[in-house]
């Protein structure tokens, strides 16, 4: 989908989501989530409010749009909390993608979808995740570790090691919908 003007369509202006900032002193398991959820919740903001053509619309210089960044993160949600950490398959629409074939499927496919669509897909996966979550964490903590060993090195992977993993693939791709955002109707938040 080509580029939209922002003349042409018309959007909700951006409310910032409630974002709990991560405490200062606790365990560590608590720490890390928090600091998780904190970017889920900046992720949901930054694609709240649009239509679908302000959704998949790219910068010049990128492919990346704010439809294709939520379907990712639900995406590889899914691969780190469920399909590694926790051994199950993969949750629909995932479990029919072959990422060998179709590398870029997630963002190939996110412009087809309306928001409220990749919104409940979203929310479903995050709260999928976090169940897994809550059950390694409750198994033994940072240190428990992942089902399945990592796809490329085999090494055992621990909770520790994916809650960080998710935190920078937040932090990159939340830096993304942060100047798509503005370039799309201009919102802009920290």
């Amino acid at each position: 989908m080509g580029r939209t003007s922002v003349a042409t369509v018309t959007s909700t202006p951006a409310q910032p989501v409630h974002r709990d900032n991560p405490p200062y002193a606790s365990d560590e398991v608590t720490t890390l989530r928090a600091y998780l959820d904190y970017h889920r919740d900046t992720l949901r903001w930054k694609t709240s409010g649009l239509t679908q053509q302000q959704m998949a619309q790219t910068l010049p210089s990128s492919t990346l749009h704010l439809a294709g960044l939520l379907k990712h993160l639900a995406l590889v949600e899914d691969w780190w909390f469920g399909v590694n950490l926790a051994g199950v398959p993969a949750v629909a629409p995932f479990d029919e993608v072959d990422g060998e074939v179709d590398p870029e499927w997630e963002f190939r496919t996110a412009a087809d979808d309306t928001p409220e669509q990749l919104h409940a897909l979203y929310d479903s996966v995050v709260a999928t995740c976090d169940a897994h979550l809550d059950a390694a964490a409750a198994a033994g903590g940072a240190d428990t570790l992942a089902v399945r060993r990592h796809p490329r090195t085999g090494e055992g992977v621990s909770l520790r090691w994916v809650l960080l993993h998710m935190i920078e693939e937040y932090a990159r791709h939340n830096g993304h919908a942060d100047l798509i955002r503005e370039a799309v109707d201009g919102q802009v938040g920290e």
